[in-house]
């Protein structure tokens, strides 16, 4: 199954952020922290233009904390500057987020004040795929409802600036995803994680992608979540078994493979698997 989107609006912001970036100070790029890698766009070097760069991993509390450390040791090995994690939804480690602007912005504002200037509020682009966070995480650094919020990808429609605190301005864009996976498996964990609207995949395919993942790296928690005493061999007969268990059967007792994906997808999307993380830095190092 080959997994695609990238709507006209998303080719839009490319070219709107493009043309912002020269009034940009610097740019928080905000990526999920199950799939840290998959979801950083491949655009963003491009479009970012060398500007000083804040990673967030955000939804750090659903992912596997060890394999999270991870991360933040290879982005480090990358060169990359500075690097959070958080929970937009709680607010849990955004109040780092101004301080850690101001470091990337310091030699900056020291030159500034040596000519006399005061340095005004920095002015961040945040960028990040869909259903990553942005809106959420925006709205609880403004201390406001400023952004429109939702659990399906692509809310985000137009650019706003927001301000933060009198320290940060913040440009909001909408989520944008690229042009073409060049490996499959970043579809299918940008599928599994709600980054690509559910009409464009077969929930069965990428349901099953994910059994093969939790089977492999979390076979007690895929056990604890499903009842079962043991993981059958047969990646099919594990997925027969979960929609057996949880009534997603069809008339003449076949398992509803659509509902039983859907299901498991949902698990993973809410944290009733538990923290786990889809991607290590030696999926992807290689």
């Amino acid at each position: 199954m080959t997994i695609q989107w990238f709507p006209g609006h998303m080719a839009k912001t490319k070219r709107e952020v493009k043309e912002k970036i020269k009034k940009i100070d610097i740019v928080l790029e905000l990526v999920d922290a199950r799939i840290p890698d998959s979801s950083r766009n491949p655009m963003v070097d491009e479009m970012a233009a060398g500007k000083p760069r804040l990673l967030l991993l955000n939804k750090a509390d659903m992912a596997d904390s060890s394999v999270t450390e991870q991360w933040q040791r290879d982005f480090q090995n990358q060169g990359v500057e500075e690097i959070l994690t958080l929970n937009s939804q709680t607010g849990k480690g955004t109040d780092q987020i101004i301080p850690a602007a101001e470091r990337l912005m310091h030699d900056k504002h020291e030159k500034m004040k040596a000519k006399g200037m005061n340095p005004r509020a920095i002015r961040a682009l945040i960028l990040g795929i869909p259903n990553v966070g942005k809106s959420t995480l925006i709205n609880r650094l403004a201390g406001r409802r400023t952004a429109k919020v939702g659990d399906r990808p692509g809310i985000t429609r137009q650019q706003q600036w927001i301000k933060v605190k009198g320290k940060l301005e913040l440009l909001d864009t909408p989520g944008i995803l690229w042009p073409k996976f060049e490996d499959q498996a970043t579809g299918m964990r940008l599928a599994a994680t709600g980054a690509i609207k559910d009409e464009l995949f077969e929930s069965q395919d990428v349901a099953l992608f994910v059994l093969r993942l939790l089977k492999k790296r979390y076979p007690k928690k895929l056990m604890t979540r499903y009842q079962l005493e043991e993981i059958p061999e047969d990646d099919l007969e594990l997925f027969d078994e979960i929609g057996r268990k949880r009534g997603c059967i069809i008339r003449g007792g076949e398992i509803d493979y659509d509902k039983a994906g859907a299901l498991i997808l949902r698990d993973l999307q809410t944290g009733k698997i538990g923290n786990l993380s889809l991607e290590t830095p030696d999926d992807v190092n290689i």
